[in-house]
């Protein structure tokens, strides 16, 4: 639903919310090829699939996952300089260098996933019936994983949203208000959105990568202390993270609520359907806002 809203949309949000749609693409890569394996692994009571598919599988969940916090941190950084630093934002994101850091993010991505290849730490779990990241590999590399893949990222967007929200508090409680520090409902909102999608995946994420932590600092006397269904509930919980972007989108942006209910209504006729992608389509073609925040004026961002 959020791709093809950003489909329908693509004309007129251009580069605006090209993160958005980043990182609704590493949540549903998941569901192409290693999801449909699992239920295989499920159905079959065991890994058949061979040794290829289980390697690929579990560099494309590790893509996904790295991906969706990359791409978080990578909103996060655009929201801070959108709204704290309103004035650079248009120089800082332009199309050119908006298209730069989305292929940064998904650079540092593969080059983040690419030395589960070389460690060995890609192996089929039975408890997860997946081929998912191995804790037990190497003590050095899992704190390294850990480290570089959450705490790091995690740090950098709870910056940038403290940031955010002390210049809301200031600027709600200023007595003299500064047109060049106005802060727009619809920018509050969208901020509120994303704010929430960080700290799902936070909590998600946190009992999985903790329970690495652990594992990796003394591996000897942890492991055989984690109960099973402690590490099962961590990891469907961590995975399930990907289904929850969407229906935040859909709770807390209007926008996101009519687009479903277009969609969902239409689905019986996909004439329709297409009919209205179409003049979405001509209709941005006609008109292309600007995300930038200038001296004169602020962009209403209505997608997300």
């Amino acid at each position: 639903l959020v791709l093809f809203h950003a489909y329908t949309k693509w004309s007129i949000i251009v580069y605006r919310n090209i993160f958005v749609v980043s990182l609704s693409v590493a949540d549903l890569v998941v569901a192409v090829y290693p999801y449909p394996l699992v239920l295989m692994a499920i159905f079959h009571n065991g890994w058949k699939m061979g040794d290829m598919h289980c390697q690929v599988s579990g560099f494309i969940m590790g893509l996904s996952v790295i991906g969706s916090i990359f791409n978080i941190t990578a909103i996060a950084i655009n929201r801070y300089c959108y709204i704290c630093h309103s004035l650079q934002y248009d120089r800082l994101y332009s199309m050119k260098n908006t298209c730069c850091y989305l292929c940064l993010t998904w650079v540092l991505t593969a080059i983040a996933t690419v030395p589960n290849f070389f460690v060995g730490s890609l192996q089929y779990d039975p408890r997860v019936f997946s081929c998912t990241f191995a804790q037990t590999v190497s003590s050095y590399y899992t704190i390294a994983v850990v480290v570089i893949h959450f705490i790091v990222p995690l740090l950098v967007v709870s910056f940038c949203y403290l940031r955010i929200w002390i210049l809301v508090i200031q600027v709600k409680h200023r007595v003299k208000p500064d047109n060049k520090q106005k802060i727009k409902p619809s920018d509050l909102r969208n901020f509120l959105t994303m704010f929430v999608v960080f700290v799902l995946f936070a909590v998600c994420w946190a009992p999985l990568n903790f329970i690495g932590l652990a594992v990796a600092i003394n591996p000897m006397k942890v492991v055989p202390q984690i109960p099973e269904w402690l590490f099962v509930t961590s990891y469907f919980m961590a995975y399930f993270n990907s289904c929850l972007n969407a229906v935040i989108y859909g709770l807390l942006n209007q926008n996101f609520r009519k687009e479903y209910k277009r969609i969902l209504l239409t689905l019986c006729t996909p004439r329709m359907l297409f009919m209205d992608t179409s003049k979405c389509g001509t209709e941005g073609m006609k008109s292309k806002p600007s995300p930038a925040v200038t001296n004169n004026n602020q962009a209403e961002i209505n997608f997300i």
